[in-house]
């Protein structure tokens, strides 16, 4: 009972929570010990609202699951866990998160707070609308970011950074419908019903202007926004992001792969490479490079 609840809380999503470290490494604090343990501690207590969501979501769609040809093992769907288990869980993990998030720091835990509740509505409304839901998403991934900055004292995060995250979350998220529709094929209904207001060209257009939008977003924050190195070495790192988006669309388009963005970096080892060498450039460029001057 204990791992299925587990694998409901969804531990390998967690990894999106990663999005909280953005304030931290860009600007320049990962080396600060407190502001890295703030970060760490905010990362821990969104995963465990983001389970808390998970949890939630699997308790709404628990007979459109079982009728998914992968949902329908999820633990839920297929009897493994207790709908009182999973009920008691969904009810346990805010109690604990919120007050440690407040703790934390208002705007933290305004953030989380921000964070369930458009997560939960998410859950029972917003993903019922077309686009809207989509949206819904990539604003998690953007109080992910916001949750980050709140937790340190910023002294060089450009908004550009947020730009960026945004249009990567709304990448992410139209990657995920055109998985989801991709795969139903045309049972889209008996999954989740918005994606009757889809179609895949459709969910490819979209997906080409934010790709689009997204490079352009990252190369300008590579060259204008202010606290970079001087010598502009950060725009060494747009091949990385280039090569990143192209593979994804590579793996879609010509390999047939249904996964989500933020599920194919899991198995494919073309883009962990990508990923790997964009962060430690990142790293590299930003922490061996003196800081501009004022």
């Amino acid at each position: 009972m204990f791992l299925a609840l587990l694998q409901t809380m969804r531990p390998r999503q967690w990894v999106k929570n990663g999005f909280i470290f953005t304030a931290l490494v860009f600007d320049r604090q990962l080396d600060d010990p407190l502001p890295f343990l703030r970060t760490l501690a905010g990362f821990g207590l969104l995963c465990l609202l983001s389970s808390t969501v998970y949890i939630i979501n699997d308790l709404a769609d628990i007979d459109r699951d079982r009728q998914h040809p992968q949902k329908r093992n999820r633990p839920l769907a297929s009897g493994r866990l207790k709908k009182e288990v999973a009920i008691a869980a969904a009810i346990l993990l805010p109690l604990i998160a919120l007050p440690l998030s407040f703790a934390l720091g208002l705007g933290f835990g305004s953030c989380a707070l921000t964070y369930l509740i458009i997560n939960l509505l998410y859950s029972f409304r917003l993903k019922h609308v077309v686009l809207v839901d989509v949206l819904a998403l990539a604003s998690g991934y953007l109080l992910r970011v916001g949750a980050g900055v709140a937790l340190i004292t910023v002294e060089r995060f450009s908004p550009w950074l947020y730009l960026f995250m945004t249009l990567l979350a709304l990448f992410i998220g139209f990657g995920k419908r055109r998985a989801e529709f991709a795969l139903m094929e045309g049972q889209v209904g008996n999954s989740r019903k918005v994606l009757e207001d889809y179609s895949l060209s459709f969910l490819d257009e979209l997906i080409n202007i934010v790709s689009t939008a997204t490079i352009m977003a990252y190369s300008l924050y590579t060259f204008s926004a202010e606290g970079l190195p001087e010598n502009h070495t950060m725009m060494l790192t747009i091949p990385f992001v280039l090569y990143g988006i192209f593979r994804y669309l590579y793996l879609i388009h010509m390999k047939g792969e249904g996964g989500a963005p933020d599920e194919l970096v899991f198995v494919d080892r073309p883009l962990q490479v990508t990923v790997g060498l964009w962060a430690i450039a990142i790293v590299v460029i930003l922490y061996l490079n003196p800081p501009p001057t004022p």
